[in-house]
């Protein structure tokens, strides 16, 4: 799979275009996941959304994941479902979902990231990196240093989020992260296709760098 960049929908950032307009620039620019994120819908519209976004998804041959939900996974049929550390435990959602889905952790420290990835988790979730003002439960930045570290402890994907941009991408890259989780840099910009391609460009460029200089490789996932 896929991981280099994951793309939050978000209503509050997206200068008034829906999530499925979002989404469709964004797989336009060449994003391989796209994360429904809405914590404002309820249940119902959620599931109108995401079965939108599943229908997209599928045609372009791109990962849907959805934010919190395993209900809501489930009744689109998505790829998966990204948790949150006050949501529903790695362990249970993988018995629901099945072994064949993947399940999202949010980790801020080495003993939740061995944890997360004991229970099942297919990916990690890394962050606050750096400032935020998308998620008022981010906490403190936690910087690059972590990315490092769990690099070398934990054999799933790393996936840094936080206050990610044009400007700090290429810097998360190298730290170790196998891919960024993005919001406001992507979702907010004027025009989302070249906000996209443009971030995945910085990425694989930081990718490439790191090959040719012995650093971090090509992961499994």
């Amino acid at each position: 799979m896929n991981w280099d960049l994951h793309v939050l929908t978000d209503r509050k950032l997206s200068k008034g275009r829906s999530h499925l307009d979002v989404a469709r620039k964004a797989i336009a620019g060449g994003a391989p996941v796209i994360q429904l994120r809405d914590k404002e819908a309820n249940s119902r519209q959620l599931i109108e959304v995401g079965g939108q976004l599943r229908a997209l998804t599928r045609e372009k041959g791109v990962c849907l994941i959805i934010n919190d939900r395993v209900d809501v996974a489930l009744a689109v049929e998505a790829d998966g479902v990204h948790l949150g550390p006050e949501d529903m435990p790695v362990s249970l959602a993988r018995k629901i979902l099945g072994q064949g889905a993947v399940i999202g952790a949010s980790v801020g420290s080495l003993e939740e990231a061995i944890k997360a990835e004991k229970e099942g988790a297919s990916y990690l979730g890394v962050g606050s990196i750096f400032a935020t003002s998308t998620k008022s439960d981010a906490g403190a930045p936690i910087g690059v240093a972590l990315l490092s570290e769990l690099k070398n402890r934990v054999k799933i994907p790393v996936i840094a989020i936080g206050g990610i941009n044009h400007k700090n991408v290429e810097e998360v890259i190298r730290a170790g992260a196998d891919g960024v989780a993005v919001v406001s840099a992507i979702v907010g910009a004027e025009d989302i296709v070249e906000a996209t391609r443009s971030l995945l460009a910085k990425i694989r460029q930081a990718q490439q760098k790191g090959e040719r200089g012995g650093g971090k490789g090509e992961r499994e996932g």
